[in-house]
């Protein structure tokens, strides 16, 4: 066991971890955050997508015990005062959700490009987006929703 602190959604946590414990099962288990999914658990998929900092990390590969001291953001703790993200707002409006499955770890990943990168170009989100499987729409949509959300972030 390891006691550790770290921020969730910005809310400061204390825990005693087993060194074994998956972030995955800390965030869904532990806090109810159920955005954040399961799926392949060997890192393939990208459905357990958050940020951890400003970097986008699959949290089915990262133990918690190792995030001690860290900022952790999970598709719950993205909308401000109730309000969506901008992503989230774009994913919707672009129609890039359709089972919704794949949604969080997409919404994640493209917040972590455009929080170092306001201005992606296509190939730059695509890249980005590597790594999240969508079995649904297609990417079209997706490119096209981060592209869009980029341009209401800047303003």
């Amino acid at each position: 066991m390891k006691k550790i602190k770290i921020e969730i959604d910005g809310n400061v946590r204390e825990l005693q971890v087993p060194d074994s414990e998956l972030l995955i099962e800390t965030l869904r288990e532990r806090f109810g955050l159920l955005g954040t999914k399961y799926s392949c658990l060997e890192g393939d998929c990208g459905v357990c997508t958050v940020l951890v900092g400003t970097k986008n990390v699959l949290s089915c590969l990262i133990l918690t015990a190792d995030c001690d001291g860290e900022k952790i953001t999970t598709i719950e703790g993205l909308a401000t005062a109730g309000q969506p993200h901008p992503l989230q707002r774009s994913f919707i409006e672009k129609g890039a959700i359709q089972c919704g499955f794949c949604t969080p770890g997409m919404i994640l990943a493209a917040k972590s490009l455009l929080d170092k990168q306001p201005h992606p170009s296509d190939v730059e989100i695509a890249r980005a987006l590597d790594g999240n499987l969508c079995r649904c729409t297609g990417y079209v949509k997706i490119i096209d929703a981060v592209r869009e959300a980029a341009g209401k972030i800047d303003k």
